[in-house]
C-alpha cells in the first residue's frame, strides 16, 4: 500500500537521469576549459547567484512579479478561452463565424503582437499582459472546442431521455467531459504563457526574470543568464508537475474520456 508501481518509479529514474547527464556534460564542459565562463558559467558559479539571489530577496522579487504576471493572464485568458470554447462547440452556426478569425488571429498571437502592445499600453503592466493573455488564449480555446466537440454525443442523448434540460445537460455532460481537453489547454497554455511573459519582460519591464536576463546580458554575465532560466525551467516544471498534470490525470480517470 501506498509504493509506487514498478514502471512509474522506472520511468521517474528515467527522467531523474536526463537531468543528472545534461548536468554531468555541463560540468565537463566547463572544466574541461574548451569553453570561457564568460560564455558558459560552471554550475558552481549558477549556484552561488541562486544562494545570493535568495539571501538578498533579488530573485526572490524577480520570480515573484513574473509569476504574478503569468497567473493574472493565464486566469483572464483561461477564463474568456473556456467561455469562447464552450460557447463555439454548442453550436455550429456561432463557430461558422467566430472559427476563421480564431484561426487567423492564432497564427500571430503572442509576442508578434508586442511592438503594437508598447505602442498601445507603453511599458506598463496592461502591455505585459495583453502579450500573455494573447499567447495563451488561442491555446485554452482550440483545446476547450475540441474536447467539447470529443464529447460522446450519446451521452447527452441519455440525459434527455431522463429529463433532463440542455443546460443541465451541458453543465452535468459536457463541460465535465471536456475537461481532460481544457486542462490540457491550460497546461500548454501555462507553458506558452511563460514564455511570452520572458520576452515581454526583456523589453518591457523594469522587474522579473525576463527583466533579470536581459539586465544580465548587458553585461555578459551567464550565471545570472543560467540562473533565471534555471529558475524558470523548474517552476514550469513544478506546476505542472504538482498541479497541472495530476489535474489532467483526476479529470480523466474521473469521466473515463480518454484523448
Amino acid at each position: 500500500m501506498g509504493t509506487r508501481p514498478p514502471l512509474a518509479r522506472a520511468k521517474q529514474l528515467r527522467g531523474v537521469l536526463g537531468f543528472v547527464l545534461l548536468f554531468a556534460i555541463w560540468q565537463g564542459i566547463t572544466s574541461s576549459g574548451l569553453v570561457k565562463p564568460i560564455a558558459l558559467a560552471t554550475p558552481e558559479a549558477v549556484f552561488s547567484v541562486i544562494v545570493a539571489g535568495i539571501a538578498d530577496h533579488s530573485l526572490l522579487i524577480n520570480t515573484g512579479v513574473s509569476l504574478e504576471r503569468l497567473i493574472l493572464s493565464v486566469i483572464v485568458a483561461g477564463l474568456l478561452g473556456i467561455a469562447l470554447g464552450v460557447a463555439v462547440g454548442l453550436s455550429r452556426r456561432f463557430g461558422s463565424f467566430v472559427e476563421p478569425l480564431a484561426a487567423f488571429f492564432n497564427a500571430i498571437s503572442g509576442i508578434v503582437w508586442l511592438p503594437l502592445a508598447i505602442t498601445w499600453f507603453g511599458l506598463t503592466w496592461k502591455m505585459l499582459l495583453f502579450v500573455i493573455a494573447n499567447s495563451v488564449f488561442f491555446i485554452i480555446f482550440f483545446n476547450t472546442l475540441l474536447g467539447i466537440r470529443t464529447v460522446p454525443r450519446v451521452y447527452e442523448q441519455a440525459v434527455f431521455t431522463l429529463g433532463a434540460s440542455r443546460w443541465r445537460s451541458i453543465l452535468d455532460v459536457i463541460v465535465p467531459g471536456a475537461l481532460p481537453g481544457i486542462i490540457s489547454g491550460l497546461r500548454l497554455g501555462l507553458g506558452f504563457g511563460w514564455r511570452a511573459l520572458i520576452a515581454a519582460e526583456l523589453v518591457g519591464a523594469t522587474q522579473g526574470l525576463g527583466f533579470m536576463i536581459y539586465s544580465a546580458a548587458q553585461y555578459l554575465r551567464t550565471d545570472v543568464i543560467l540562473a533565471g532560466i534555471i529558475v524558470i525551467g523548474v517552476i514550469a516544471f513544478t506546476l505542472d508537475a504538482l498541479l497541472l498534470g495530476p489535474l489532467e490525470r483526476a479529470t480523466v480517470e474521473r469521466w473515463g474520456v480518454y484523448q
